[in-house]
């Protein structure tokens, strides 16, 4: 879309067919690309055009129809979240909320999801609705044990799959479309950041209604928490999409500040992190907790990588921020082929169990992942490649990744014979 952009700058013509095929592409690729054309007077025009709908005083106000789905949808979660209570459920025997709490929040998301694209077919719809059917009752389906590991992966693994519903519903079944799913990735780098933000201003709401109910001798810990914060949890991620939507413009232009800062504190802590370990007593070879540690912040370092390359692509000044992700593409590879050499041994030492085989499963797909991109990021540092490359790669990359969960959650319980 950039190099088309470019070619027919002077033709308005063809530019406003580009727009009216894929106004989204059409926009974050003239956004790329807008310092460069910046002098041309068409450019200006567009610039004007797009952003004309983008300043506060034109953002969006909620409709009430809207509002009416969001809090349905909320209810709705929220009365799934509450069915132990509601039905004298025995957690302890039934392991309700590990079993169905990544679905029941997944659940909000995507009929929220579909809502708001009003053309879902209804074959689509059918198919949604299956998926979490087929996942409701398998799990529910399920021993409710704690010391099987291939039923508490698949636990752990569920949620992924949700996720990967959400974003099905997300891109519109386009599978196709490799910029509809780098799309959602942007969305939930924005819906982490300002979900994170709403869930630090209602925990500043909880501390500050308990505190003042306690002054008056009423204690409410136990009523707020079973009722207002556990609904409150599955509701925050629905109200933070509704806000997305109607007040994109603001979280567009938090999401790329928050890559950019973040990369570069990330490198150096993991750099530092890296010369501690070499000087400390424990090791990932020997020490179970410290590598199962080690590897959860290697999974959350790909993620940041991830979401700073989805959001540098929009920023201007991207230079710094390529060379940053390029080092801490390095830095997260020499992680991981430590975590892989530590997960051989363990497995040489001690055997094969559905925990060693996940992890190191999940350890391999993130190496290869890592390795192309970091190919890609040498490309656009040293040969002038463009960002775009990588974002291709990464959207090239997560149907491995759902595949990968699918055997994860169907079948370790079954490999292993729920053990």
């Amino acid at each position: 879309m950039t190099d088309k952009i470019k070619e027919n700058i002077n033709n308005p013509e063809i530019l406003e067919r580009l727009y009216r095929n894929d106004r989204k592409s059409f926009e974050s690729s003239f956004e790329k690309i807008y310092p460069e054309i910046e002098n041309s007077e068409m450019a200006k025009f567009w610039k004007s055009r797009l952003d004309f709908d983008k300043t506060p005083d034109k953002m969006k106000s909620f409709s009430g129809s809207e509002v009416f789905i969001m809090i349905a949808v909320c209810l709705l979660a929220g009365f799934f979240i509450k069915i132990p209570d509601l039905f004298n459920v025995n957690l302890k025997n039934f392991l309700f909320y590990e079993k169905n709490a990544g679905i029941i929040v997944f659940f909000g998301l995507t009929f929220y999801a579909i809502w708001i694209n009003r053309n879902f077919s209804h074959i689509r719809l059918v198919i949604t609705i299956l998926i979490f059917v087929v996942s409701i009752v398998y799990i529910n389906v399920l021993p409710s044990v704690k010391d099987s590991a291939s039923i508490n992966l698949a636990y752990i693994h569920l949620p992924l799959l949700m996720w990967c519903t959400y974003g099905l519903v997300f891109i519109e079944f386009n599978l196709k479309d490799r910029n509809k799913r780098i799309e959602y990735i942007k969305h939930n780098g924005d819906l982490a950041i300002l979900g994170a933000i709403i869930l630090i201003a209602g925990g500043a709401l909880t501390g500050i209604t308990i505190g003042l109910f306690h002054a008056i001798g009423i204690n409410i810990e136990k009523l707020y928490f079973n009722n207002i914060v556990l609904v409150g949890l599955v509701s925050a991620p629905v109200i933070t999409t509704c806000i997305i939507k109607n007040y994109n413009v603001l979280t567009n232009k938090i999401a790329p500040i928050v890559a950019s800062l973040f990369s570069p504190l990330v490198l150096l802590t993991l750099v530092i992190y890296l010369i501690a370990m070499a000087f400390s007593a424990k090791d990932p070879y020997n020490d179970r907790d410290f590598l199962l540690i080690f590897n959860l912040m290697l999974i959350g370092v790909m993620g940041i990588i991830v979401f700073s390359i989805s959001e540098t692509s929009i920023t201007r000044k991207q230079k710094f921020n390529e060379m940053v992700l390029f080092i801490l593409s390095i830095i997260t590879l020499i992680i991981n082929l430590i975590a892989l050499s530590a997960i051989f041994y363990r497995l040489s030492e001690y055997g094969l169990t559905p925990n060693r085989l996940a992890i190191l499963g999940s350890n391999i797909l993130i190496f290869g992942n890592l390795i192309l991109i970091m190919i890609d990021l040498f490309k656009i540092n040293f040969k002038k490649s463009e960002l775009e490359k990588v974002e291709m790669t990464i959207s090239k990359y997560l149907p491995i990744y759902i595949l990968w969960t699918l055997i994860v959650v169907f079948g370790f319980p079954l490999i292993f014979g729920m053990k």
